[in-house]
């Protein structure tokens, strides 16, 4: 953002900021939002089949769940020591300089969001196709469609996309609700979706089990990613140091609950047997108790769900690249703050043409395939940052802030531990995709080159 000490004359009207229209609720539901996709409905399967016990099986999601708590605590902090817009774009850039945040808001921008918002939207346009008993031909223009509908209703105003948000995120929220409840109070057929379920290997020596343990912990710990994406709209927030580190633990433990009850829901309907050979856990389980009303229910929900989470990726990410702009090192026209609206409108556009492309190009799995370390590295890097803040706050060059990470050192190296077992099980799983997203990353460097270049010659 531009230096506020920066002194405003006639000839140099104050840069247009972004406008404090948003509460605790609306904080809340976008943490929610923004952990919550179509993942939980389909994914559990991989736990169970990887420590082959319905026990084994919760407990993996109880430490993914004690990891995404722990992270929840770290970012409330780092809100309320920086509540600027871009989140942790500008933490990484005032802990450890300008190229390592550049790299971040480079990968966003290159791979992880667009290639999210392309592979998501993708996902929402297929079970709407189903849903409404259209062609698969359709998939792509909806696809497109509802990208394109989402950046319009974001470049009205925060508000709105908020107000989407909400929405979205109390109805993917009573379709996990439908989902429990159907396990736990309709009556048991035994239709458990047990055949051609594989045989499971349930580990016999305490090595075995924390091997088993570890790489079960891989997809968890990617279901319960997404929560710092709030960070990036702080400076929407009406009182950031106050709501923002209370919608983070809330909207975690919002999380953790939905997580372990649906999980447990699974186990109950279809046993451990059939949740792992389940492609579509949420599908069989409700399908097995009430038949195919019950999958048309939990259909309607994926789908929802997955649109809620296409907003809220829509509408925070371009805050990153507006505040990489306003330092100089990205599109200069994605520096403005649209004075009508107070929403990044540039950004807002560049990031749908970039995810529309990919969309068209068939690209975007493989870019979310080679950069899936990437995201857990400035993961990572981001927590990591606020042993700087500290080091700071110690020495007196920053202020002291109330809101404190609970457990820190220990918790914070707990958190940096599981970042980099996902990233060494992203690496191990598939080196290949590894070493061409580290390329992608590399070309990041020639990029930032070039844009201090243009930076230096604009100010001369």
């Amino acid at each position: 953002m531009p230096d506020p000490s920066t002194p405003v004359t006639a000839a140099s009207p104050p840069p247009t900021g972004y406008a404090r229209q948003l509460g605790l609720f609306s904080a809340t539901m976008m943490v929610v939002g923004g952990i919550i996709g179509a993942g939980i409905f389909l994914n559990p399967a991989i736990v169970a089949q990887r420590v082959g016990t319905g026990p084994a099986t919760m407990a993996t999601w109880g430490i993914g769940a004690l990891m995404a708590i722990v992270g929840a605590f770290v970012f409330s902090e780092l809100g309320a020591r920086a509540p600027r817009a871009g989140g942790s774009y500008v933490y990484l850039r005032d802990a450890f300089g300008p190229f390592p945040a550049f790299l971040y808001g480079w990968a966003l921008f290159l791979m992880i969001s667009t290639g999210a918002i392309a592979a998501v939207a993708m996902t929402c346009a297929s079970y709407a196709t189903a849903f409404f008993g259209m062609s698969t031909t359709f998939i792509t223009p909806l696809a497109v469609a509802a990208i394109v509908l989402l950046t319009l209703v974001n470049m009205v105003g925060v508000r709105p996309g908020a107000i989407t948000q909400n929405v979205a995120t109390v109805l993917k929220l009573a379709a996990i609700a439908f989902l429990v409840i159907v396990a736990f109070i309709a009556p048991d057929t035994g239709a458990h979706v047990a055949t051609g379920s594989p045989a499971l290997v349930v580990p016999r020596t305490m090595w075995a089990w924390t091997l088993a343990v570890g790489t079960a912990l891989v997809p968890v710990l990617f279901a319960f990613g997404g929560w710092q994406q709030t960070n990036f709209i702080a400076e929407e927030l009406r009182d950031p140091a106050k709501d923002l580190p209370r919608a983070l633990v809330l909207g975690v433990l919002i999380v953790v609950a939905c997580y372990l009850l649906v999980n447990l829901a699974y186990l109950r309907a279809l046993g451990v047997t059939g949740l792992a050979g389940s492609h579509a856990p949420a599908a069989d389980t409700v399908g097995a108790l009430l038949g195919a009303p019950g999958r048309t229910v939990i259909g309607a929900g994926i789908m929802i769900s997955t649109f809620g989470f296409l907003n809220l990726v829509i509408l925070v990410t371009p805050r990153v690249y507006q505040a990489m702009a306003a330092d100089g090192v990205f599109f200069s026209q994605m520096a403005t703050v649209d004075p009508r609206t107070r929403t990044p409108i540039a950004a807002l556009v560049g990031q749908a043409v970039w995810a529309v492309l990919l969309v068209f190009s068939g690209s975007y799995g493989q870019l979310l395939d080679y950069v899936v370390f990437a995201d857990w590295v400035f993961f990572g890097a981001t927590a990591a940052t606020l042993f700087v803040y500290r080091a700071k706050e110690a020495r007196g060059e920053v202020p002291r802030v109330s809101v404190r990470s609970w457990g820190h050192p220990v918790t914070t190296f707990l958190f940096l531990a599981a970042a980099a077992y996902v990233i060494a099980g992203s690496i191990a799983s598939n080196p290949v995709n590894a070493l061409k997203g580290t390329v992608l990353l590399a070309l990041g460097w020639p990029a930032y080159s070039w844009w201090q270049r243009s930076a230096r010659t604009a100010t001369r």
